[in-house]
């Protein structure tokens, strides 16, 4: 431990001059949205606010990197990691101010969810396990969500520090691929469509198109389950913090959790990756117990974690391919 603290502090003979890998995502997405959060300035509910978060990212990111180029160690670049992996959540809310001004189409995913299934998972599963016992294991498969992705950053940091820049790029890429997914398709997910028509008539298999509604309002059915568990509550205050009716398709939170899966096994780690395996079965699940996801939505998030991961597994540009010049390799047997 006295070592890596000390190599978290000792100065880089050769330190990176420009952003780092995950940071160009970030950026890319921040101008990307700012263009056109300018292009349809007057058709936005709240372009000032958007444009002011915008410039404070940037403001916050040419900061760390000002501190990294007067201080270059790996402490700083930790920094920069962990202050851009705890915005991650503040870019979600975000894309419901794109998707409000498109024309909403739960009508057609939950059409497609009654003709997969036959009826409504995210209706009918609460209903039929409602006991105390399955109401907290299923809020605590979603509420695990950013712990587990802090438990495979801080074992990479620990026990795979030249592989930590890559896994990060890797865990941004998957999430802005589906920031801008979300911000193009405007899906609002059961809590809010079942709200919005009426769980009578969705039990019934009637699905209008309500256009527009979402433009203005925002209310969504009650979390199902039993409100006096503790990670009940968890998931309440996390909704009532930061939900929004966006981000439904696909499922963002399946997406990532099979991505930080395949991280732990890539990792050669089978004990972090058996302990992500049932958190990871029960996120599958919850997403459309809590009615926060159709279960089309989980289901296309897992074939999105696994292309997303091997996408940016194999992407060959940028700053995080020098890692593996720490990576001792295997020698060869020679014959005598």
């Amino acid at each position: 431990m006295k070592k890596f603290f000390k190599e978290l502090f000792t100065i880089e003979k050769h330190p990176t001059r420009g952003l780092m890998a995950f940071e160009w995502i970030i950026l890319g997405y921040l101008l990307l949205t700012l263009v056109v959060t300018l292009a349809f300035y007057d058709q936005a509910a709240n372009p000032s606010s958007m444009i002011g978060g915008r410039i404070r990212v940037a403001a916050i990111m040419a900061a760390l990197w000002g501190v990294y180029r007067m201080v270059p160690c790996k402490a700083i670049k930790v920094v920069r990691i962990l202050v851009h992996l705890a915005l991650l959540s503040w870019w979600y809310p975000d894309t419901y101010e794109f998707c409000r001004m498109l024309p909403n189409l739960d009508h057609l995913f939950a059409s497609a969810e009654q003709w997969v299934f036959g009826f409504q998972p995210a209706l009918v599963f609460s209903q039929e396990f409602n006991s105390k016992v399955f109401s907290e294991l299923m809020c605590l498969g979603y509420s695990s969500y950013f712990p587990m992705i802090g438990v495979v950053c801080i074992y990479y940091l620990l026990r795979r520090p030249q592989e930590l820049e890559r896994i990060v790029f890797v865990i941004t890429g998957v999430f802005f691929v589906h920031y801008v997914i979300f911000d193009l398709l405007p899906v609002t997910g059961p809590q809010y469509y079942y709200k919005a028509v009426g769980e009578d008539m969705i039990a019934q298999g009637v699905f209008p198109n309500l256009h527009g509604y979402f433009y203005h309002l925002q209310e969504r059915v009650t979390l199902p389950g039993w409100d006096g568990g503790v990670f009940y509550q968890l998931v309440e205050q996390a909704h009532d913090a930061g939900e929004r009716p966006t981000a439904a398709f696909p499922s963002s939170h399946m997406s990532v959790t099979m991505v930080l899966m395949l991280l732990a096994w890539h990792s050669k780690s089978r004990a972090l990756f058996f302990c992500l395996l049932p958190l990871g079965a029960l996120m599958f699940f919850a997403t459309f117990y809590i009615k926060a996801h159709y279960a089309i939505d989980a289901m296309t998030g897992l074939l999105s974690g696994i292309l997303c991961y091997w996408a940016f597994m194999h992407y060959k540009g940028g700053k995080w391919t020098v890692s593996y010049a720490n990576v001792p390799k295997r020698k060869k047997n020679k014959r005598k």
